[in-house]
């Protein structure tokens, strides 16, 4: 495995922030997919020897093993420059009928790497892996799922799809990206490492549950099961997922963030250019097409704007440095959807909120009329991970009394207490402006749209008026930006909120 990780495409994930623009708000963020990629390895690795080591009739080899932890170690190559801004936010802007996903381009980064540094030799003399065992590495990489309406956790009778290994050995292929119950050790690592250093607690125990794995045939194909008293602890896994989507990776602070980050980038597409195959300059949205780019993309194409002297990339240059004096787009407030909503559906709120008042309707009150430019809504989405449906409905549990057979487990018999929805999604509203004029009539937009749409009031982030008006509601009727002021020192009062808001 060190040569994997003595090479140029690897060391490149050390300029790469695991968890993107969440490190501008929480300044112990400042992990990297360099050591996410380590760890992932070595728990792939302890898992599969867990299971070749309780159960020799699987006949999982030496081979298998080391198939399994070089998959793990090399499953994030393909990540762009802040992680999943680059393919989740950059890409499908200037690329918007793209399904570019960076498990793809790990592939094409793996081959890269073996090529570019002779490693097939080693590979087949030192370990005596062959072409078939490149194709299950990457096989593990992709995941098991090839279509996205296929349900990998319930399968059927049909033809063995992959070449890497036989379906004898289909459990194998949970393990690194486990599309059926969600449960792998890729998530294993970045709870605890992320939850590490972003001082939330990490509730579930992998260690424990390593300890009740048992590979079990189910629907006529084998796959990774857990004793039946592990429920509670799947639970908190997904819980743990939830919970750091919510305070963490879709903080609203982080969000903007992360949009005036992709903005840059994207202005600055055309026109910062990177060295890839024989010397040809590319474009950073180009350099998914080309590893030798790709291997020079790294979080400090940041740095690379903000030194350049191109006029150019003006654009991008101020944009970055709102975000470094904090000047961000403001946080006008959010909403709990009605319905499930896309990302895309960002784009078609902002154009109905915009429609909902004319500019000269009496709503705005001599408040300045805004344009779809001045607004942006971001989508917020919490769950366990299988969108609306309970995850644990897709595992299977055993027994003390019945160790080779699997079963559900309903959630009527874990707790009454647990959600009746596993899903819920939040509409933010920001605007591009900071006056306060522009700011009162961005929430007059927000509030006329909610009001239309049957939504529940708004909230807003900054001090909201909730006393009741004269008919006794505390529905909101005033702008959020309209601070409380203390009458004795004529000051905004500092709460606690602010200063971690400072963040």
């Amino acid at each position: 495995m060190v040569k994997f990780i003595d090479t140029p495409q690897f060391q490149r994930l050390r300029y790469i922030k695991q968890l993107g623009g969440c490190y501008y708000v929480f300044p112990g963020a400042s992990h990297n997919r360099f050591e996410h990629s380590i760890g992932v390895g070595y728990l792939a690795g302890e898992l599969a020897e867990t299971l070749q080591r309780k159960q020799r009739e699987l006949d999982i080899t030496d081979a298998d093993v080391l198939c399994v932890k070089l998959a793990g170690l090399c499953h994030d190559l393909g990540h762009g420059p802040f992680s999943h801004l680059f393919d989740g936010k950059f890409i499908p802007k200037v690329f918007p009928e793209s399904k570019w996903k960076h498990e793809d381009a790990s592939v094409r980064m793996l081959r890269h790497l073996i090529k570019e540094n002779d490693l097939m030799k080693v590979m087949e003399k030192d370990y005596r892996l062959d072409e078939n065992d490149v194709i299950f590495i990457e096989e593990l990489i992709v995941g098991p799922a090839k279509n996205a309406d296929e349900t990998p956790t319930t399968p059927t009778r049909h033809d063995w799809e992959y070449k890497g290994r036989p379906e004898s050995k289909s459990f194998l292929y949970e393990i690194i990206a486990n599309k059926g119950t969600g449960i792998d050790v890729d998530k294993w690592d970045y709870f605890a490492r992320d939850c590490h250093h972003l001082g939330i607690p990490n509730s579930f125990d992998l260690r424990r549950y390593m300890t009740f794995v048992r590979v079990i045939e189910v629907d006529g194909r084998l796959q990774i099961c857990t004793r039946d008293k592990e429920v509670t602890n799947i639970y908190e896994m997904f819980h743990t997922r939830s919970m750091l989507h919510r305070r963490a990776y879709q903080h609203k602070t982080s969000n903007i963030i992360e949009e005036m980050i992709t903005e840059a980038l994207v202005a600055a597409n055309d026109h910062l250019l990177i060295p890839g195959k024989d010397g040809e300059k590319v474009k950073m949205s180009e350099a998914i097409k080309d590893p030798v780019a790709f291997t020079r993309l790294t979080d400090q194409v940041l740095q690379q704007i903000q030194l350049s002297d191109d006029p150019n990339l003006q654009q991008a240059k101020d944009i970055l440095a709102k975000v470094e004096k904090r000047r961000l787009y403001k946080h006008v407030g959010q909403t709990q959807a009605q319905k499930p909503l896309t990302k895309a559906d960002g784009a078609r709120i902002c154009s109905e909120m915009i429609d909902s008042l004319s500019p000269d309707d009496p709503e705005l009150d001599g408040l300045p009329p805004l344009s779809k430019d001045d607004i942006i809504v971001l989508i917020a989405t919490f769950d366990y991970g299988k969108k609306a449906e309970n995850p644990i409905d897709q595992v299977r549990f055993y027994t003390k009394e019945t160790p080779h057979k699997a079963k559900r487990v309903r959630k009527d018999q874990v707790s009454q207490m647990l959600p009746p929805t596993f899903r819920e999604q939040q509409i933010r509203v920001f605007c591009r402006k900071d006056d306060k004029p522009s700011l009162d009539a961005a929430w007059k937009y927000f509030t006329k749209w909610c009001s239309k749409q049957k939504c529940v009031t708004p909230t807003g982030s900054g001090a909201l008026d909730d006393t009741p008006n004269s008919a006794g509601d505390t529905t909101l009727t005033t702008s959020p930006y309209i601070a409380p002021v203390n009458p004795e020192t004529s000051r905004t009062p500092v709460n606690s909120r602010v200063v971690r808001n400072l963040f």
